[in-house]
């Protein structure tokens, strides 16, 4: 049962026209980089689903090339809003929405780790979207950013796309064998979620402890 239905779901991505998934990947990782986009679009997920519907190395190679490219896009406007527009939007009903404890936790992670930060930032939940944001606002050189911020992009980028492509495939080839195939690939994907999840918390928890170490 549980293959049948994993099955359907996988059939059902992979029926959705492979530039147009691809496309909405690409632009669900933009908007979650741009300005603040990224607390209420789920980038991370859609590019997930969207890469079990991978069918071959061609549409592999363009949806980590896309994501990659999306990422990188979003990025920049975010960094260029905030050189521009910073304390405008910091000022905005978003912008309060956040909370200036965070917009300055954010500021202080920037200003203390540099280059770093934008990296790290790429896979923390909330700084990913305001980083960008922050680094603009602190006149950080675009070089410098766009340096850190490709290499995390690429990186985030692999691992979401590969997990998602290379899980897939062996599940459906399992599935033809093993009716637990479904069982196996769900708890695959758990495991998974919970070391994504012991990660991000050990990244925080680190962050935390360089910011109380290192007061300004």
């Amino acid at each position: 049962m549980i293959n049948d239905v994993l099955t359907w779901v996988i059939d059902l991505v992979s029926s959705v026209d492979p530039v147009t998934r691809t496309a909405i990947a690409g632009v669900a990782v933009f908007l979650e980089t741009s300005f603040l986009l990224g607390l209420v679009v789920p980038g991370d997920t859609t590019v997930l689903i969207a890469s079990t519907g991978i069918q071959n190395t061609g549409q592999y190679v363009a949806m980590l090339l896309v994501v990659t490219c999306g990422a990188l896009i979003g990025e920049t406007v975010g960094f260029y809003l905030g050189r521009f527009f910073g304390t405008r939007l910091r000022t905005s009903r978003a912008g309060r929405w956040i909370g200036e404890q965070r917009w300055r936790e954010a500021e202080a992670f920037v200003h203390r780790r540099g280059g770093p930060a934008v990296f790290m930032s790429r896979f923390l939940p909330f700084f990913h979207s305001v980083v960008p944001l922050t680094a603009g606002m602190a006149g950080m050189r675009y070089r410098i950013f766009i340096g850190w911020t490709a290499a995390a992009s690429a990186l985030w980028t692999g691992i979401y796309v590969s997990l998602a492509y290379f899980l897939t495939e062996e599940y459906l080839a399992l599935t033809e064998q093993f009716e637990w195939a479904g069982w196996a690939f769900i708890g695959v994907v758990a495991v998974l979620v919970v070391v994504s999840t012991l990660v991000k918390k050990r990244l925080e928890r680190s962050q935390r402890t360089f910011m109380a170490d290192n007061p300004e």
